[in-house]
């Protein structure tokens, strides 16, 4: 099980309670640090009046907490890529921008110099909602075992949490998943109409949407090698590449899938209506915003587009 973030200690060291970050750190110093606490994510930069009016309010809300959150701050101007695909997914379109993470995923947060009132009040609000709880702890168990590919055991630990709770949107996007995952396509199309409309755009019922798109695509394709021998031999059969990238992917070789997209895009970025791209897009929803290869791949993705 992993650790209760109620857990954190009642008072922390300064230098654990705010710290900066970078595009390689992310991971480490955002998702992995909110499984064990909240994180709040000061998104800002140099020219930002707003940010320097809001950053030092932030920092004293923070520490009077007392070890009960963490304060991370991202210099967008230095670090765009987490910020472009972060603002895409909350709709973000100005900073300063604070986004609060629990479990490895963002689930809160506000635009603008908030007065000190009430950014104490979100923090309150925030600490007293998210810390602990056991069907927190259950789903990001659950997460954390359909991370490594064990289907069974985070299908078991999403049923739990849909015992308590039927309409968890979470759980039934997760457990969706887990029928990918073993090659139950229509019954993971069949958990996904449980979950109602209004909340279908949720990011974790487009990563199983996704998921489950990607399973339909690779189905027919041929062996590993048969493509690989195909590109090799005419490294302009950009359908033989595409292929490729896609049984890489259901391989579990999600770098080399990456790779074969992008030398599509770099070669000839109108192929099949810019599909290569697309694809791209589709891999990092279906992997998840935080992945350490969609946020590798996203940044390849951004150097060639933008080069």
């Amino acid at each position: 099980m992993l650790q209760n973030i109620g857990e954190a200690p009642t008072a922390a060291p300064a230098n654990d309670l705010i710290a900066d970050t970078t595009t390689q750190t992310f991971v480490k110093d955002v998702v992995e640090e909110s499984k064990r606490r909240p994180v709040l994510v000061d998104f800002w930069a140099p020219w930002c009046g707003p940010c320097k009016q809001l950053t030092p309010v932030l920092e004293k809300v923070v520490k009077a907490a007392k070890g009960k959150l963490k304060l991370v701050k991202m210099n967008i101007d230095e670090h765009p890529p987490i910020f472009q695909q972060i603002a895409q997914q909350m709709g973000i379109q100005s900073i300063p921008a604070v986004l609060a993470f629990v479990n490895g995923q963002p689930i809160d947060g506000f635009l603008g110099a908030l007065p000190e009132k009430q950014i104490t009040e979100f923090v309150e609000r925030l600490i007293k909602d998210r810390v602990g709880g056991e069907e927190k702890d259950a789903l990001a168990a659950a997460d954390a075992a359909l991370a490594e590919k064990d289907y069974a055991g985070a299908a078991d630990l999403y049923a739990q949490v849909l015992q308590q709770d039927s309409s968890n949107v979470a759980a039934l996007a997760g457990l969706a998943r887990c029928y990918v995952g073993t090659g139950n396509v229509e019954q993971a199309k069949k958990t996904l109409e449980m979950i109602p409309e209004a909340k279908r755009n949720d990011t974790a019922v487009a990563a199983a949407r996704a998921a489950i798109e990607l399973s339909e695509q690779t189905k027919d394709l041929g062996p590993v090698g048969d493509l690989e021998a195909k590109v090799a031999a005419d490294p302009k059969d950009y359908q033989a590449r595409f292929d490729l990238a896609l049984a890489l992917n259901a391989k579990g070789d999600r770098n080399g899938a990456i790779a074969q997209l992008i030398e599509i895009v770099k070669r000839d970025r109108k192929w099949n209506d810019d599909g290569a791209r697309k694809q791209l897009v589709q891999l990092f929803d279906a992997w998840g915003p935080t992945d350490e290869a969609t946020l590798e791949g996203r940044k390849r993705l951004s150097s060639v587009l933008f080069a």
